[in-house]
């Protein structure tokens, strides 16, 4: 149990990282100057990269369901990633970068609080 819930910090940094990627890639400047950044970036090891560690993170937050203490947090986190992805899929670009950096803010709240259990916990 205190071994899956040490890594909420790791995935804190991943989701920040994650913001600001998104708004470097898709930010209000490309969105402006009319580029399409899906056309060439990111490159193919880093999408494999990124999608490893999306299937794991996604893997820990079901694993966090079978932690009494922590299912509230995993289904806000899954419940935010399935929202939010159903949003995106219809959405323009304009709109993706709104609806990422919202749902990512939700979901950095949901680690945040995760990351207070384990501060709390006893030792």
């Amino acid at each position: 149990m205190q071994l899956l819930l040490a890594l909420a910090p790791l995935w804190l940094v991943f989701e920040i990282v994650q913001l600001v990627l998104s708004e470097r890639i898709l930010g209000i400047k490309q969105i402006q100057s009319r580029q399409d950044p899906r056309r060439d970036r990111p490159g193919p090891l880093v999408a494999a990269i990124w999608s490893v560690a999306l299937i794991a993170y996604g893997i820990w937050t079901l694993s966090l369901l079978f932690i009494p203490g922590c299912r509230a947090q995993a289904l806000a986190l899954l419940g935010i990633t399935a929202l939010g992805y159903a949003l995106r899929s219809n959405a323009t670009l304009k709109w993706v970068l709104v609806i990422l950096t919202f749902e990512g803010s939700l979901r950095v709240g949901m680690l945040v609080s995760l990351s207070a259990i384990i501060l709390r916990a006893p030792r």
